[in-house]
């Protein structure tokens, strides 16, 4: 089959011939439909994870087609439409049978732990208990853009966030993450602030809902501005991007009471930022992190598409082919244009 590959960090991302695979007992192999470009495999193919092994082939985004079971596999058959969920559970380890499979003891990542879906073909283990099955109405454009930005979103905003109709949200990080948390705030009825410092990703971001958004570069005081919006602060408040101004402005953009959701990932130097404790403190504040998403919990972000409160495909950018891949994923430390990069395979 034909794959995106690279046999050292930061080196050369070529298309190359590599074996086709084969399930495992409990797997599944996916013909790939189409698969999104997510920062997250620029870190991978920067060095940033330690879970990625050379030489490696990237992609977490996938949607796609059965095409063979493993022979203990139960719940699918070849032509099935799929896509998964980032952090695949093992479904036997403690954190799984506790309903944690997004954050399983045995975890498995396409793209990351193993091979991803920048690639013809992708196999994917635990298919029982991971795969989540696609309707028809759904593209594998749009499908793709699920399993790891509006996942990771719909996590956040609903399960940690637990976000209620006529809530104040601020989302700082208008990127596919925040734009979708933007998107499925406002499907919930809540109110939407967008932080960004790119213009056309605030213009976005109003398109998606967000009743007002707050240009960076041009406030000095964000959490102030927000707290003075909302009349006290932010019910909930959600760091998309993941650097120590966005993750402090979150926290202190809240009202009393209010809960500060990290999804952004800190890396480097930038891992231990400083937190303005005092400020959790006196205001009883909630801190929590947010990663991936239960297969099962799907069925809910699944409703919001099927019944039009939700719509993911205003997230699409363009739409590039497997050989263009290589260039465009060594381009995404500048945080390049507006909507999600996806590869079509099909």
């Amino acid at each position: 089959m034909k794959a995106i590959r690279y046999d050292e960090f930061e080196g050369p991302l070529r298309l190359v011939d590599v074996p086709d695979p084969t399930p495992t007992p409990d797997g599944v192999v996916v013909q790939v439909g189409a698969s999104g470009l997510c920062r997250s495999d620029w870190h991978g193919w920067k060095g940033h994870d330690a879970d990625v092994k050379l030489p490696h082939v990237p992609g977490h985004e996938l949607a796609g087609t059965v095409l063979e079971t493993g022979n203990r596999v139960r719940k699918w058959k070849r032509g099935d439409r799929i896509t998964v969920p980032f952090s695949m559970g093992c479904g036997t380890c403690a954190r799984c049978r506790a309903g944690d499979e997004h954050i399983c003891d045995r975890y498995y990542q396409p793209g990351f732990t193993g091979w991803g879906s920048f690639a013809q073909y992708v196999a994917l283990p635990y298919a029982d208990g991971n795969l989540v099955r696609l309707p028809d109405s759904l593209a594998f454009t749009t499908a793709a853009l699920l399993g790891c930005r509006f996942a990771t979103a719909y996590r956040a905003v609903v399960g940690q966030g637990g976000t209620r109709p006529g809530e104040w949200v601020a989302v700082h990080g208008c990127g596919g993450v925040g734009l979708s948390a933007t998107m499925i705030a406002r499907a919930l009825d809540a109110r939407v602030i967008g932080v960004d410092i790119a213009v056309e990703k605030l213009a976005l971001a109003r398109s998606c809902g967000a009743e007002i958004v707050i240009d960076a570069r041009e406030t000095a005081d964000v959490a102030g501005a927000i707290r003075e919006l909302t009349g006290g602060g932010a019910h909930l408040s959600i760091d998309a991007l993941g650097s120590p101004a966005t993750c402090r402005n979150s926290i202190l953009s809240l009202g009393k009471r209010g809960r500060h959701i990290q999804v952004g990932l800190l890396l480097a130097d930038q891992s231990e930022p400083p937190v303005p404790m005092s400020h959790v403190i006196a205001r009883e504040l909630e801190i929590r992190g947010s990663h991936g998403l239960q297969a099962r919990e799907y069925a809910g972000m699944l409703k919001l598409i099927a019944t039009g409160r939700l719509d993911p495909a205003k997230l699409l950018g363009r739409r590039i082919t497997l050989s263009q891949v290589g260039a465009e994923l060594a381009g995404m430390d500048a945080f390049p244009g507006v909507g999600v990069t996806v590869a079509v395979l099909d």
